[in-house]
Parts: structure tokens; sequence; C-alpha cells
């Protein structure tokens, strides 16, 4: 198979992955639109003499999980979980539960241009001019027996129903540490593919493509395109054989139960099969770098491989000017199984330049104006770990990216993942659009995820 995997890769790390920035973005909407639901919850309760009150609240879906990928269209969907005391609701109904969770969600979003809409799944909250949706999982929890350690959760769809609402992110980390990370790249890559036309509005959900992926994970290669290939080779045999599929939690319930879930799933293996065909050119021993490049920018119908194609680089010339500065950004997922079930914030102050020691955000919105919301050079900044609601963790990461010409100039940008304590110091030294991470591991896993913006102006 052609080699075109340094491409390939930095293909799936600029225009698959979700930049932080934007992650950091879906977890103030999703933190945003909690608070929303929590005071629409206070409101509802005074005005109907109620004591519904959360119990707790989970992150879940793509985001939990790090398969989110990017979207042209900010398509985003921001799975939470929200679960009452079973005690608490009494004998309410799963469908009168969702009703309540959207007259709570209404009374605090009354901006957006559709109120909340209830559906069997979830209440789900949408961001016309953006594309974000936010879905609410309903739940109840209870213990069956006072003594018992775990709670048994209900889900409120159709009827109440037994779900483990742990289970899926538990499983997929398993996969993870099992298989490896590339399980995680192949199904973002899958996802990438299912969207890549405007026209392709029936292909099957996240979750099946997960499992699916899951099942066929090809690991005889060591190449990302190579794996990529023979994974989704995998499938159109799978899917030619049979279509149904079966979540690998809740006693195997199946997910493709609708004639609309086959078509589905019959569209999958069909665009997929007549796409990999265009592939087979990077298998003939004439196959040229442009014929490569042609080949995936058919496959994926992205802009990245046009532009190659249309400037007509040639391969030597692209391998030598692929990189023009060393590339030492680490990314936990490759260093950690995630499970991004806690929020974590980072307190950083700055100071310097005759200003004393004070938030970021607070000389950003004060100060920062007159410098066009950036920090001047030669300021001192320092985090450390804010709020949380996580409960216990081993161990604090941390990462300081430069990002920018600038810092490729400089030959700069860092980015390398360290154990560097609860508390660390930075200089602003030049101008660009830096940013800082701290990543919470407790038994392994990567369990909380805090991020902030560093703007770094001239002098």
């Amino acid at each position: 198979m052609y080699d075109c995997s340094k491409e390939f890769n930095k293909f799936y790390r600029t225009k698959v992955v979700l930049p932080e920035k934007e992650k950091n973005e879906l977890r103030k909407k999703r933190k945003l639109n909690i608070k929303r639901l929590k005071d629409g919850l206070l409101e509802y309760n005074e005005e109907k003499r109620k004591e519904y009150k959360i119990a707790e609240e989970r992150i879940q879906g793509s985001m939990a999980m790090h398969t989110i990928t990017q979207n042209d269209e900010n398509d985003y969907d921001i799975d939470v979980g929200i679960v009452f005391e079973s005690d608490n609701l009494n004998d309410l109904g799963p469908l009168a539960t969702r009703n309540m969770v959207a007259d709570a969600l209404e009374r605090k979003t009354k901006q957006f241009a559709e109120e909340p809409d209830v559906k069997t799944s979830c209440v789900r909250l949408k961001y016309i001019s953006t594309g974000y949706h936010v879905d609410f999982a309903v739940f109840k929890r209870y213990k069956e027996y006072s003594w018992d350690d775990e709670y048994t959760y209900e889900h409120a769809g159709s009827e109440w129903s037994v779900r483990h609402i742990k289970a899926l992110e538990e499983w997929f980390n398993d996969e993870i540490k099992n298989k490896g990370n590339d399980l995680r790249k192949v199904i973002r890559l899958s996802k990438m593919f299912c969207k890549s036309r405007d026209s392709w509005k029936n292909m099957p959900s996240g979750l099946i493509q997960t499992i699916v992926c899951n099942e066929k994970l090809t690991t005889t290669y060591s190449r990302l395109d190579e794996i990529f290939y023979y994974t989704m080779k995998a499938i159109v045999n799978r899917l030619n054989f049979y279509l149904e599929v079966e979540a690998p939690v809740d006693n195997g319930r199946a997910l493709v139960t609708r004639e609309v879930d086959y078509q589905r799933m019959r569209n999958w293996k069909s665009r997929l099969e007549s796409n990999l065909q265009n592939l087979e050119v990077l298998f003939d021993e004439e196959c040229t770098y442009k014929d490569a490049i042609n080949a995936w920018r058919t496959f994926f119908n992205h802009s990245y491989w046009e532009e190659l194609e249309l400037s007509a680089i040639s391969k030597r010339f692209s391998e030598n000017k692929l990189q023009d500065f060393n590339d030492t950004e680490e990314f936990i997922e490759d260093l950690y199984p995630i499970h991004e079930q806690y929020d974590v914030t980072i307190d950083c102050k700055i100071s310097g330049n005759g200003f004393s020691v004070m938030p970021i955000l607070d000389y950003l919105d004060k100060f920062a104006p007159r410098f066009k919301k950036f920090i001047p050079h030669n300021f001192s900044i320092k985090c450390r770990i804010g709020s949380t609601n996580c409960p216990s963790y081993d161990k604090v990461l941390w990462k300081v990216i430069n990002v920018g010409t600038e810092a490729e100039r400089r030959n700069d940008i860092r980015g390398q993942i360290q154990d560097r304590g609860k508390e660390i110091t930075e200089n602003s030294s030049f101008l660009g659009e830096h940013y800082i991470e701290c990543y919470l591991i407790n038994n392994g896993v990567c369990v909380a995820i805090g991020h902030i913006d560093v703007p770094i102006g001239g002098n």
C-alpha cells in the first residue's frame, strides 16, 4: 500500500481531532446548560411547590470517550446524564420526568430560537445559530437494599428501564487499554467519513460505529492509514454478512431494530464499499504521490487533500516541508485512557509591568482591550488547580503549548505533558494564542481536563 502516512497522520491530527480550544467551548456549554437546568428547576419547584433536585450529572457519549470530531457544520452533540433520586421523583413517570426537565430548561433558555425538544430518549436543547445541541438523558437511581454499595439506574425512555450509566465508558476504556489508542483514531476517521458528504443524512450513529470499529479493528499493521483501510475492509465484509449490532452493555440490547436503522447500516456498507474501491490505486506498483493524494481526497471529500493535490507538491518536497519545526506536542489520549467524568478549572493569575497579581480573566476584561485582548510580554503566569468535583486523584499533569507562526519560527511549540505538581509558573515570552491544560489522573485514567487560553501580544 502506497505510504501516505505522514500526510494521513497530519490529516488526522489537524482536520479530524477537535482542537483543544473547541473542546473547551463544548465543556463551557455543557456546564452553562447544567447550571441553567438547575436554576430553572429551583424556579419550577417554587412555582409548583415541588422539591425536585438533581443528585448527579455525568458526561456521556463522544465527549466522555473523546471520539468527537471536527465538523464543518458545527453539529456537535453534547451528551449529559441527569440523575434524580428515585424517592425524590416519587411515582413520576418517564415522560412526565422529561417534561419536567424541559419545563425547567425552558425557563432559563427563552433566548433560544426553539424550546427544549422532548424526545423519547432525552431532552434536546439546540443552538440554532451554531449547530450545537445538548442532549439531557434523564435517569433515576436507587439502592435496592440499604447496604448496597452501588446504585441501580433507570433511564427515562418510553418506559423506565435499567441502564448501567457508567458501563459504556468503562467498556470503551477497557478496550482502549487492551487494543491501544489506534482504536479511538479509527473511530474518529470512520465518523469523519460518514459525515463527509452533505447528502449523506442517513448514516449509523457514532455509538454503532464505535462498536463495529472495535469489533473489526485490524491490529497487524503499524501505520494508521493501513490500520484504517483494512479495518474498513473488514467492516464491509461484516456488513455483507449481517447488519445487526448489539450494545456491549445493558444485556446486549439490540441497536438495529427499525427499518430506518437497517437502512442506515446498508447505506454505510454501500458508501464505504464504493469509496474503498477508489483506494485500490494505492496498491498499484506505479502509484504516484499525486495518485495517492487524489485517492484519499475522493475518499474523505475533504479540502485538506484537495489543497495538497491542487498545489501539485511532489512527494519528496512534501516530506521535506511537512514540518519546519520539531512537533513536540503530546496528547493525553496517547498516554492514558480517558474517562472525562469530572470538571476541573485552572486558577490562572498574572503579574508584571506594574500590574499586581490578578486573575487572567479579570485582566483580559479590564485592561487587555488596550492591548487588543492580549497579555504583554514579560508577564509572570502562575497556574494551579482551581475548583473540581473530582473526589480524588493520584497526580496532576500539565501541558503548556505555544501556538502560532512565532512559536514555529523559534522551533518552540513545546506541548509535552509533564508531572509538575499542583502549581506551575510560566512567562509570557512571545506572541501567539497559547494555552495551558491540566489533567487529573486517578488509578491510571484521566478523569478530568482543565483548559485556559493564554493569548500573548506584542510589547
